[in-house]
């Protein structure tokens, strides 16, 4: 008894570890989950608050009214807050699907392919991802106008789209980097072409990376502010710039519960998009991770 005791207790000591281990994990992630997740609740409880009480400290929902969204909506007070979910949604989408046409072929040269500076140009793709976007503003904004396309839907887009396409390349490039040769290698013993093996065999095995990339595009082109509040008007004006100039139901007074409704009514289809596919999504942030 006493031997099984002696022998038991290092694995006793082990399990309590174990579990505290767990414990912990659990105890960090509700904590991040919950700090992540505070601006945004709190965003919503003033959402549905009446304007009087914009101040109010209660974590809770007080004083709910839907006059707040009824501005947001309401274009006798100068919003068009209907056109600008389109623009911005005909930009995203637009810059999205350039940027995956692209940025596929090049990720798929740049980890297939053998050619000399290959290294090199993938830095250079990475370095235009780090570039500050305010420095190109006003050369941006002097080129447009002088060729006439300040306040046109390709001025968004094409400056979105530099932004957005370093992004898909890098992320394409690791994951086509850790797909066995062997695959496309098979395709081509079978008679398939270069252009067949890729077609059918690497593309539906890349397909829930590509997705994951698309909605990380998307969703960067959705929230982009500072390109289109100078190269936009109002007839192409986006989300987040509306948002900015958002007039609310009194003059000489900042809306902030309307703001508070127009940030809700953007940031719930993003959500509602992830959750929907986050089997997906997860999919393709783990894939390639184990040949």
């Amino acid at each position: 008894m006493t031997a099984v005791s002696i022998d038991s207790a290092p694995k006793t000591a082990a399990r309590r570890r174990e579990r505290w281990a767990s414990g912990r994990t659990y105890i960090s992630a509700g904590l991040i989950f919950i700090w992540c997740l505070i601006p945004f609740y709190w965003m919503i409880v003033t959402a549905f608050r009446d304007v009087g009480y914009t101040f109010d400290s209660t974590p809770f929902f007080t004083h709910v009214t839907w006059d707040n969204f009824n501005t947001v909506f309401s274009e006798s007070l100068g919003n068009h807050f209907g056109r600008n979910l389109l623009n911005s949604l005909f930009v995203a989408g637009v810059t999205t699907v350039v940027a995956l046409l692209f940025g596929v072929f090049a990720a798929y040269a740049l980890s297939r392919l053998e050619f000399r500076f290959k290294f090199l140009v993938l830095g250079f793709v990475l370095g235009a991802s780090m570039f500050p976007g305010v420095a190109l503003v006003t050369p941006l904004f002097q080129l447009f106008t002088n060729i006439g396309w300040y306040g046109t839907y390709q001025a968004l887009i094409i400056p979105n789209i530099s932004f957005v396409l370093p992004l898909t390349v890098y992320t394409l490039t690791s994951f086509f980097r850790e797909m066995p040769w062997e695959l496309e290698e098979s395709a081509r013993i079978d008679g398939c072409t270069q252009g067949q093996a890729f077609r059918k065999v690497i593309m539906p095995l890349a397909a829930p990376a590509v997705f994951t990339t698309a909605i990380l595009a998307f969703i960067a082109s959705w929230n982009e502010f500072l390109i289109a509040s100078q190269l936009s008007n109002d007839q192409t004006k986006t989300v987040t710039v509306a948002i900015a100039y958002f007039a609310g139901a009194q003059a000489h007074q900042e809306p902030y519960t309307a703001v508070m409704a127009a940030g809700t009514v953007v940031t719930i289809p993003l959500v509602i998009l992830v959750l929907v596919f986050q089997r997906k999504i997860v999919a393709g942030l783990t894939a390639g991770a184990v040949k």
